[in-house]
């Protein structure tokens, strides 16, 4: 069966996922962060990409950007996976594939849909039980969002400037975002999304991309999708 389309339009936010083959680490020493982040800031830039919100987990990784291209995000993913396999390779002396196929995405409704994303973002390392609050966790935006932190790969979106009328307010209302866990339905509404190539938002969103790109943006109604734990990152997936 040939594999479904990548749903990419420009302007408008994508969430991507990229994991380790067979759920395996990749990333295994504080050097390989450094790396892989220094070359998503170059190729940000090269593909004309605004880096929103990411997390880096030790086993697969999140971003969720835009840019005035639509194949920007698919292309900077394709030069940032194939420098960091070859780093891999030649710095711990191994050989083959690193990542699991092709990368997952979402597009993301910017009103009520951002910043629940940028949330289940920042959250995962709590969700995993690495950290018990985002902020302990070096490998994110969240200080940068949340607490200022200088961080020249993070490329705030509108809906976040529009939190506050100065960078002091914009932080402490973001901040009060993390006071409780992201709604289940809204994180099961992620990953459905994100694994599934759906658009992530609310029907009438969906029926706008749908019609924009000609086939379906959103996952079918015959049946209740079954919820599935993945045996190594303890995600649930919906399928």
């Amino acid at each position: 069966m040939p594999r479904r389309a990548r749903i990419v339009l420009q302007n408008v936010p994508v969430h991507i996922i990229q994991r380790g083959n067979n759920r395996q680490p990749c990333f295994f020493a504080d050097e390989d962060y450094l790396r892989y982040l220094d070359w998503l800031a170059e190729y940000a830039i090269k593909w004309g990409c605004q880096i929103h919100s990411y997390v880096l987990m030790t086993n697969h990784v999140h971003l969720l950007l835009s840019s005035e291209r639509a194949d920007a995000g698919g292309m900077l993913m394709k030069s940032l996976g194939q420098r960091y396999v070859q780093y891999v390779n030649r710095v711990y002396h191994r050989s083959g594939t690193l990542w699991e196929g092709r990368f997952r995405s979402c597009l993301v409704q910017e009103e009520n849909y951002l910043l629940g994303c940028q949330r289940y973002i920042e959250l995962n390392p709590v969700r995993a039980n690495m950290v018990l609050h985002p902020a302990e966790y070096r490998w994110s935006s969240y200080r940068a969002n949340a607490q200022g932190e200088a961080n020249a790969l993070v490329n705030p979106h509108l809906l976040y400037a529009a939190l506050g009328s100065d960078d002091i307010v914009r932080q402490a209302n973001y901040r009060e975002l993390f006071r409780y866990e992201l709604e289940a339905g809204m994180v099961d509404k992620i990953r459905l999304a994100t694994n599934g190539n759906f658009a992530l938002g609310n029907e009438s969103f969906a029926a706008q991309v749908a019609a924009m790109i000609g086939r379906r943006a959103a996952p079918g109604h015959s049946g209740r999708p079954r919820k599935t734990i993945e045996p190594e990152s303890g995600e649930l997936l919906l399928e």
